[in-house]
């Protein structure tokens, strides 16, 4: 087993890939709004383990920056399939309550990065 795959935050995030795949079935969204979707999900997983396999910590907290990044963009996506009627109100929940936790974990992991920096 991968190192990073035993680090909660990328085990959140293949959670949330998967409750996205669920979101992405379905045949009324836009094509490009599934692609948008299905890429900004994919980045948040792949970067985190990317960033996870690199020794030095400005290279991880670019990975998880972007990772984090991604975490947004999927939410700005989950609110658009809201307004336009296309995501059901639980699942709209279940996605943006795992993107939460997933952002507060990222951000924790860039923030003790940050902070290590400065006590040098």
């Amino acid at each position: 087993m991968f190192d990073f795959e035993q680090f909660p935050v990328y085990q959140k995030s293949e959670h949330y890939y998967a409750q996205a795949l669920k979101i992405l079935s379905n045949p009324k969204i836009d094509k490009n709004l599934k692609d948008q979707l299905k890429r900004a999900s994919l980045s948040i997983v792949l970067n985190i383990a990317e960033g996870a396999g690199k020794y030095a910590k400005n290279d991880k907290k670019n990975f998880y920056v972007i990772s984090k990044g991604s975490v947004n963009e999927c939410v700005a996506i989950l609110r658009i399939l809201k307004i336009e009627g296309l995501i059901a109100e639980e699942s709209f929940k279940v996605c943006y309550d795992l993107l939460l936790e997933i952002a507060k974990m990222l951000s924790g992991l860039i923030n003790s990065m940050i902070q290590g920096d400065n006590r040098k």
